[in-house]
């Protein structure tokens, strides 16, 4: 029996997805306070780069264990996650996230990866 394939998430896709995520926070709380009227647009920059600092610290040790691995036949995340290859009817990219579609209508997300294409690939290779 081979080894299984694990899938474990990438530090620097991390840092990378919320450099975006804080870009179009700053952008978005900015573009709120000038539909307000607000003469302190500026401010927006800051929060939105502190709200995107804060979810970013607190969510990264949960995110960064978030181990996905395929096995006898299986794709398995985190917590009850199970999902048989055989179910899989779509995989696709998304920035450095790679979405599982079952042939059921479940979606699961594997996050941060650092070669996402690689892992949708290896996903489909596995695939009956």
């Amino acid at each position: 029996m081979a080894d299984p394939v694990r899938f474990e998430p990438d530090q620097g896709a991390y840092l990378r997805s919320h450099a975006w995520l804080a870009a179009a926070g700053m952008a978005g709380a900015m573009l709120v306070l000038w539909l307000l009227g607000n003469p302190h647009v500026w401010t927006g920059a800051p929060a939105g780069l502190a709200a995107v600092a804060v979810r970013g610290l607190y969510l990264r040790s949960e995110e960064m264990a978030a181990t996905w691995e395929i096995g006898q036949g299986t794709l398995t995340g985190p917590g009850p996650r199970r999902v048989p290859l055989d179910q899989i009817a779509e995989v696709k990219t998304l920035g450095s996230f790679v979405q599982v579609i079952t042939k059921g209508g479940d979606k699961h997300l594997i996050k941060y990866q650092a070669h996402p294409q690689a892992t949708k690939t290896a996903i489909e290779r596995a695939m009956p």
